[in-house]
């Protein structure tokens, strides 16, 4: 199985380190505005595949790749300026992108890398409302800073979000006596 730089294993289907490093190499507006118009033409379908790679390397990017993460968004932002027209639900997809790295990068900068290990969760609230509590628990740090990016991007006024690292859990199941 293919790895990121780090030595984590890719998901077979996962091309988001040649994607990226594609999309960094072009760093002038013609050549991102020529690849933006050959994605478009091959229709829905593989600009789909194409933000979900993007997507993976949102989820997966840690320190050493802030500046790339936030250079990458920018330069996409210059090769489809419009993705709503491609598909409506991409309308705000490189104001989200650029929300998730500027929160994920906070989240990386604020907590330092011996503090890192063990498990963690995210939890969404809204407590001027009826709707249940989201806790998203049983995570990596990696995973917990992408998802806290991901959430925080859409936070609502009366809404809040919480890191957290998880010290100690005691968990059961209704199975067990």
């Amino acid at each position: 199985m293919a790895k990121t730089r780090l030595g984590e294993e890719l998901h077979p289907h996962h091309r988001y380190p040649e994607v990226v490093e594609a999309v960094l190499e072009l760093d002038r507006e013609e050549q991102l505005m020529a690849f933006g118009r050959q994605l478009a033409a091959q229709g829905f379908t593989a600009v789909r595949r194409f933000l979900d790679d993007i997507r993976g390397y949102m989820r997966s990017f840690m320190d050493e790749e802030i500046a790339n993460a936030q250079t990458l968004v920018e330069r996409l932002a210059v090769a489809i300026p419009e993705p709503g027209s491609i598909s409506p639900s991409w309308q705000d997809i490189w104001t989200e992108y650029k929300g998730i790295v500027r929160f994920k990068s906070s989240v990386l900068e604020r907590i330092p890398d011996e503090r890192r290990d063990g498990e963690w969760q995210v939890l969404l609230d809204n407590p001027y409302s009826n709707q249940n509590i989201a806790v998203y628990p049983g995570l990596t740090f990696r995973e917990a800073a992408y998802m806290y990016a991901y959430f925080r991007t859409g936070l609502e006024q009366n809404e809040f979000i919480r890191l957290q690292k998880v010290e100690t859990v005691i968990m059961n199941t209704g199975a067990d006596d």
